[in-house]
């Protein structure tokens, strides 16, 4: 599976860029989306992939798929979503949204991302957190505009992200593809981590920490794109303040 997204809808996390050389150049590889686009029908039979106009473009194909972590694509009002892996609570899921017994992975996640959306009843990072399994997914709403990407809390799917030539954000279970198309960039996505549109890079099994770039260095020992690790000295701002119980917050929800 592959996803390039215009900077408008996913921006570059501070830190995944790795550091331009001297005299210029930035890490991305050469090609930008198109060419990404064409290596990644070209490397895989039957595959199919879905403009999304100036944001962006996905890919799927289900060629050389295992059978033990399967990739699935579906959409469903204009949500698209492109699926690896197995979720094990999925009957759980299934009678918690509402589902039909045929209800798959994808059409989960796109129910999942659509009561979140509309209702947001519980933040995102729990939405992600109910899901049981191995698995990485990304999810992208036409109508919104937005992304949300996600992988499990062990990294049990190998997939990655980086950014290109254009300035496009990346992600793909390619690792060639990635490396071709990304440079230096190129990096596995975090494990136990979540990305939007609206809220960046966060962790889904600690959303109070914040998350610190840790520079990688490559086997030549050249300076690459960062791996994102919990910072557990670091507390995000909850934006409450701390005063009396008689104070008025209704301005801070």
């Amino acid at each position: 599976m592959l996803a390039v997204f215009d900077q408008t809808v996913a921006k570059c996390p501070e830190g995944l860029r790795s550091p331009p050389a001297a005299g210029g150049g930035g890490s991305g590889g050469g090609g930008g989306a198109g060419a990404l686009m064409k290596g990644f029908a070209a490397a895989n039979d039957g595959a199919v992939t879905v403009s999304l106009g100036s944001a962006g473009a996905l890919a799927y194909s289900s060629a050389n798929k295992n059978p033990l972590v399967p990739r699935m694509f579906g959409s469903v009002n204009d949500i698209f979503c492109l699926f690896q892996g197995h979720v094990e609570n999925i009957g759980n899921l299934k009678q918690h949204y509402g589902l039909s017994k045929t209800a798959n992975e994808v059409t989960i996640l796109i129910e999942a991302y659509r009561t979140l959306r509309d209702r947001g009843p519980l933040p995102a990072s729990q939405v992600v957190r109910d899901l049981s399994g191995r698995f990485a997914f990304i999810l992208y709403d036409t109508l919104s505009k937005s992304t949300f990407v996600a992988a499990d809390a062990d990294g049990s799917i190998p997939f990655f992200w980086g950014v290109d030539s254009e300035d496009h954000l990346v992600f793909s279970d390619d690792t060639e593809l990635l490396k071709a198309g990304c440079g230096n960039s190129f990096a596995p996505f975090p494990k136990g981590c979540f990305y939007t549109t609206s809220g960046g890079l966060q962790s889904f099994e600690h959303p109070l920490n914040e998350l610190k770039a840790v520079p990688r260095v490559d086997s030549q020992g050249q300076m690459c794109g960062s791996t994102f690790k919990v910072d557990s000295e670091a507390k995000k701002d909850s934006g409450i303040p701390r005063v009396g119980s008689a104070a008025d917050w209704s301005n801070h929800f």
